[in-house]
């Protein structure tokens, strides 16, 4: 695959870090460099998520790692495991101190009280009265020193490692227009004595420090709330789990929490009530609705053998289910672990982000600096060019610059696990992106991976049902697939009758005497060497039935041939049409099989496939050499298989898609995990992949624009630095609210 994904050597160990303190992109990238330069690290840090994922090699520790960030004026701490939903709600209600919401709506709600009658008085000149600027430096001097204190505290931090971030463009231009506003009035005491005085009478700018720190608080508060939102999908999928268990100890039914029941144990499920763990049905039998993992709608049947997972809702009857696995190692967590780490990746496209970030800020400081110095030089006029330098610092803030890429992909990725479709890293997107060819594997994936009964021929004068229920009860007794498919139907039309004499040939077939009957089923070289004499038309009813795409089995009674019964892998309702769904959006779906060309035409044709397109007779050791040749004409592509020996041509694939109801193998060496068994899951990936990665370069698109287009006419004195307040504020909102729109993907 050429999907990048965690580096697992063994000298290598990943951390998960909670980093307390950053505010935008340029907090991340400082993140990254400081971590970075300690020897063999490399860092991965997420602005939404609040985190970083860090490979440290043999011989940096832990502590090492946390003293780095806070060395970086930043806060650090180890992410406690498999407890993601108690984490976020720390963030809500204690930490750090700016990037809580309460703490936010306290400084924001006392900035407001003080800023409206400040904008009143300064703006309205039938508002003033005799001296109403001391009044005014009065209400604006709690908003600067009190609402705005988050922005100058990190601005302060980082100046102490030479660093500027955005909070040091805001720092800066709130307390430019405070500081500047003050000296003018204590310099001249008299200067708003007279009341009704308009704007241009006067050089008092209180008010643009008081409504840009509200604002900008504003905008971090609900920047805050939406990214909470964002990260639901994340918190709802871990907070899925049953949160008790009835265990079965020593005959008594034990209630007691779900996380405390061991592998091997019985537990009982009743009715309406979640699966404890996964495991597997030892009695009972019911319908389990599966939705919440695997997002497909119609309840699974259950009975003895049934594997279940966790979370999962039992609907009807009760069961009795042995824990086949228990805390991290069960399927939900599994789910957790996949989405997080997709979370906390990064994106080729966000890399271009982060390289303009780094150099960004002192860059805009340069801007400001040389508006103010040119404007003064020309006009002459201090008042305008402070205007202009305060208004291109407020403007320039690149908060959706560093909210653009991961918001989305965090929306994104959490939007795909409700769905059942689990994306593992932010490259997949792009991967996505550029396919043009789709291998599909038959058995499991365009099939059920169950063999079925699909018909019964006899012989003149012998009924399809007698034959059926003689072999039935004959292949009952053997544990082949093919032979438990015939059985199963021969049970829907009567009991099975005894059998005596049973014997098994491996790779031939299987005998019995049923009542005074000698029944033989299998092969035709199986039935010839039990003294059956297969004439030309037994041979053509067993061509025919081949021709058909069906595997023949022949039956004979007391040495004379009788019928030919035919099974096939029946294939998956929604098959055809995903099918049609992949080759609507230009994709090339090909057909990948272990079986000979015959079964494969035909389960091409009912789910219209080209016949060109299908690789038939291909043993599991040479799927990925059938996905390598697809590659070296040029191709790029995706493969969809859920079996153990799908695991080397998903790892060969360029994009590899592991069906959940597939093995752990094919799960690991894939790119996207769909949990449910739909066909119709892959169109989605793709078409979630997509959406997602389409939304991020539109948020990109936004930011770059917007400060691109917001710092030019700054410097030219055409924006009020109220206004550019307004709009950075808006700017990031308007970045995470377009990321949300995500949520509603799939959503008729």
């Amino acid at each position: 695959m050429t999907s990048e994904t965690p580096t697992h050597s063994p000298e290598l160990r990943t951390v998960d870090l909670d980093i307390q303190g950053m505010t935008c992109a340029s907090c991340v990238g400082r993140v990254e460099r400081k971590l970075g330069k300690l020897p063999g690290v490399t860092a991965s840090v997420n602005l939404p998520l609040e985190s970083a994922k860090v490979q440290v090699p043999a011989g940096i520790s832990d502590d090492e790692l946390i003293s780095t960030v806070k060395a970086a004026g930043y806060g650090a701490s180890l992410k406690p495991e498999a407890k993601a939903p108690e984490h976020h709600e720390e963030h809500e209600h204690g930490g750090h101190e700016h990037l809580v919401p309460n703490h936010l709506l306290r400084r924001l709600v006392v900035s407001a009280v003080f800023t409206i009658p400040l904008f009143i008085i300064s703006m309205v000149p039938a508002a003033q009265f005799p001296h109403w600027g001391w009044l005014a430096f009065a209400l604006a001097t709690p908003v600067v020193l009190y609402g705005a204190w988050p922005f100058h505290k990190a601005a302060a931090i980082n100046a102490r490692h030479l660093a500027s971030t955005m909070d040091t463009l805001v720092s800066l231009g709130v307390l430019a227009a405070y500081l500047f506003s003050a000296i003018q009035l204590f310099l001249d005491p008299q200067m708003t004595a007279h009341t009704g005085m308009a704007m241009s009478e006067h050089q008092l700018y209180f008010e643009t420090a008081g409504v840009v720190a509200t604002l900008l608080l504003l905008g971090r508060y609900l920047e805050h709330r939406a990214k909470s939102s964002a990260s639901d999908a994340l918190k709802s999928l871990l907070n899925l789990g049953a949160k008790h268990a009835t265990v079965l100890r020593e005959g008594q039914e034990v209630k007691i929490p779900a996380d405390q029941v061991r592998i091997g144990e019985h537990f009982v499920v009743r009715p309406g009530e979640k699966v404890a763990t996964d495991g597997v049905v030892i009695s009972g039998t019911s319908a389990i609705d599966t939705s919440l993992i695997t997002g497909e709608s119609v309840p699974q049947k259950a009975q003895p053998g049934t594997n279940v997972t966790g979370a999962t809702l039992n609907t009807s009857g009760r069961l009795v289910v042995e824990a086949t696995r228990v805390g991290s190692d069960t399927t939900l967590a599994q789910m957790g672990r996949l989405v997080s780490e997709a979370q906390s990746g990064k994106a080729p496209i966000a890399r271009l982000a982060d390289r303009i970030s780094a150099v960004f800020v002192p860059i805009v400081l340069s801007i400001a600096v040389l508006t103010f110095l040119t404007w003064w030089l020309v006009t002459g006029d201090t008042y305008a060019a402070f205007v202009a330098a305060v208004a291109v610092l407020v403007i320039a803030c690149p908060c959706a610059l560093g909210l653009a890429t991961p918001i989305g992909l965090l929306v994104g990725t959490g939007r795909g696990a409700q769905m059942g479709i689990l994306i593992r890293g932010p490259q997949v997107l792009e991967d996505t992106r550029k396919l043009d060819t789709i291998v599909l594997d038959k058995t499991g994936t365009v099939t059920t991976g169950v063999m079925a009964h699909t018909g019964t021929r006899t012989v003149d004068g012998v009924d399809e049902a007698t034959a059926l229920a003689l072999a039935g009860a004959v292949e009952h007794h053997s544990e082949h697939p093919i032979a438990q498919a015939i059985a199963a139907a021969a049970s829907t039309q009567a009991p099975l009758a005894e059998v005596t004499g049973f014997h098994a040939e491996p790779g031939g077939g299987v005998k019995g005497t049923v009542g005074t009957q000698l029944v033989v089923v299998g092969r035709p070289s199986w039935l010839e060497s039990q003294g059956v004499t297969l004439d030309e038309s037994a041979r053509q009813m067993l061509h025919e039935s081949e021709q058909a795409g069906a595997t023949a089995i022949l039956v004979a009674v007391d040495q004379q041939f009788q019928a030919v019964i035919s099974v096939a892998d029946k294939i998956k309702d929604s098959s055809a049409k995903a099918i049609a769904e992949l080759q609507e959006r230009g994709l090339r779906v090909v057909l990948l099989t272990g079986d000979n060309k015959l079964v494969a035409a035909e389960v091409a044709g009912q789910v219209g496939i080209k016949q060109e397109d299908v690789f038939a007779g291909v043993f599991p050791a040479d799927k990925a050499k059938a996905i390598s040749t697809l590659q070296v004409q040029g191709k790029v592509v995706a493969m969809v298989g859920d079996g153990v020996n799908d695991a080397p041509a998903l790892a060969q694939a360029d994009l590899g898609i592991a069906m959940g109801s597939g093995t752990d193998v094919a799960i690991e060496a894939a790119d996207i995990t769909l949990m449910g068994n739909d066909l119709h899951q892959v169109t989605q990936a793709i078409d979630l992949s997509a959406k997602t990665l389409s939304t991020i370069k539109m948020n990109l698109f936004w930011a770059f624009a917007y400060n691109t287009a917001g710092i030019p006419v700054a410097a030219l004195g055409l924006l009020n630095p109220m206004i550019a307040g307004a709009a950075m504020a808006a700017s990031s909102v308007l970045v995470v609210l377009n990321s949300l729109r995500l949520r509603r993907f799939g959503k008729q």
